[in-house]
């Protein structure tokens, strides 16, 4: 399977880019969404994905329909769970979206596991969306007897990055597995996808190439809360930081 090099191109020139989750919440998701869309482009924060967390996935194709009929500079990507590819590759190209984000790109969990042959057709069919893809992520437990290190190496050969997280939504990721998946994947772009916080953000990111973040940007840390401009700007002045390292 061929990949693309859509990631390093869109961030190549900026180290450690930042991924705000829009999680669809409120009594009005779409409006709220476009709300968030607009403060993280405001902030700085690299790109954005729109996720059916707590909205509908009418409510994912409704705002990536407004936001293509507004102008906005933001990378944008698109999760669909259950980890419905199909979908998110379709939306993706449909409203011009550059990515996607899927819960698991290789391994076998209890609760599932990917196709590899549909994944495939779907991938060469949209070659130029680059796909941010967990291993062993959250909510999810691989069968007794599983090889981390088998399944990194294989979701190196199936996404543009890799996407390591911690228990849940919100929890911190382990600093430990992020240091270990990185001795796996080696330069392979390495993206923490959950729990990050101001606190955290500085060695976790010094380690990987990339952060998805959201609970810790909204009031209270809840998904269902607004983003809180205040938070955004202290995260991305951490991440500034780290910048420098880079």
């Amino acid at each position: 399977m061929e990949l693309n090099n859509q990631y390093q191109t869109l961030f190549g020139k900026m180290p450690i880019p930042i991924f705000g989750m829009i999680h669809l919440a409120g009594d009005v998701p779409v409006k709220r969404a476009l709300e968030e869309l607009a403060l993280f482009e405001e902030e700085s924060v690299d790109a954005a994905i729109i996720e059916n967390y707590h909205g509908s996935i009418g409510d994912v194709e409704q705002t990536l329909l407004e936001i293509r009929l507004r102008t906005s500079k933001i990378v944008l990507g698109v999760n669909i769970l259950p980890n419905q590819y199909f979908l998110s590759f379709d939306f993706a190209k449909r409203y011009g979206a550059c990515f996607i984000q899927l819960d698991h790109i290789s391994g076998i969990y209890t609760n599932g596991m990917l196709l590899e042959g549909l994944y495939r057709q779907y991938k060469e069919k949209h070659s130029d969306t680059f796909v941010l893809g967990g291993v062993w992520p959250k909510y999810y437990s691989p069968l007794p007897g599983s090889d981390l290190e088998k399944d990194l190496c294989e979701g190196v050969r199936r996404a543009e990055a890799i996407v390591v997280t911690g228990a849940g939504t919100g929890k911190e990721t382990p600093l430990e597995k992020i240091k270990k998946f990185r001795e796996v994947i080696g330069e392979h772009p390495l993206v923490v996808g959950a729990g990050l916080t101001p606190e955290n953000a500085y060695k976790q990111l010094s380690i990987a190439d990339g952060g998805i973040v959201g609970s810790s940007l909204k009031i209270g840390n809840q998904t269902y809360n607004p983003v809180d401009r205040i938070k955004v700007r202290d995260f991305m002045d951490v991440v500034k930081e780290v910048r420098k390292e880079k």
